[in-house]
């Protein structure tokens, strides 16, 4: 894993930005992997503003996202369907259809979860995945205690990251407790990954990431296993690293 150490938040979602878009503009026809969450706000926001000012193109990126409440419809403001149109998709020129979420109102989860996977084996997998971690060092929505070989599934939501996403919510009864998400399997076979990671409440899980042997228990602790991992995280998200790489 290769370490990027920077400021703050702002200049961790610049970096992770001009990653992204060096990616595109030498790879037009690029597949990412998208995360939701506070954390790639910024960089989606730089993508913006780059793409208005640079004009740096989307129409032959194909966007696969890692996860999707259970029971929320893409048009409800909390589903992460409605996120990533708010926040980048309707500001650049990707195509809509060349943009897939899992979906949270479909009728048979399970079925759903197989086309999504299918779906990405066909279109040939990852070629950058964008991921946060956690603070109880999940990845996606995969919990502690997922299984290293999992592919895309229905997964129970762990309290810690229910009440993380509380916030969000008007009422927290009206926090989802289901997610559909990409299993470990699936984000271990992109070819490479970008891990985000900014905070003090976030120092523990980089921390253990670091510095603790790989655990089904501590799932982004399997990130050791991919041959290209580079992680940007900012000064108050590495104050207790012991190890450095």
């Amino acid at each position: 894993m290769k370490l990027i150490e920077v400021k703050d938040y702002q200049e961790m979602s610049k970096k992770a930005a001009e990653y992204i878009i060096d990616k595109v503009c030498h790879h037009p026809t690029i597949t990412l992997g998208l995360a939701t969450g506070g954390t790639p706000i910024g960089t989606y926001k730089i993508l913006i503003e780059d793409y208005q000012k640079n004009g740096t193109s989307y129409q032959g990126v194909t966007v696969f996202n890692l996860d999707e409440y259970v029971g929320l419809t893409g048009e409800n403001k909390n589903s992460y369907r409605y996120f990533m149109n708010e926040q980048l998709f309707n500001h650049i020129d990707i195509k809509k259809e060349n943009t897939n979420i899992p979906r949270g109102d479909a009728t048979d989860f399970q079925k759903e979860c197989n086309r999504y996977e299918e779906l990405l084996t066909k279109h040939g997998g990852i070629n950058l995945q964008i991921l946060g971690i956690g603070n109880n060092g999940h990845i996606g929505f995969n919990e502690p205690g997922t299984s290293f070989n999992s592919t895309t599934n229905i997964v129970n939501l762990a309290p810690s990251t229910i009440r993380a996403n509380a916030r969000f919510f008007n009422q927290p009864e009206e926090v989802p407790t289901k997610a559909i998400t990409m299993g470990i399997s699936t984000i271990m076979k992109s070819e490479e990954i970008l891990l985000l990671v900014s905070g003090e409440s976030k120092k523990e899980a980089l921390s253990k990431l670091f510095n603790e042997e790989i655990n089904e228990n501590f799932p982004a602790s399997v990130l050791k296993k991919h041959p290209c991992v580079t992680i940007i995280a900012d000064k108050a998200a590495i104050a207790d690293l012991k190890v450095h790489s």
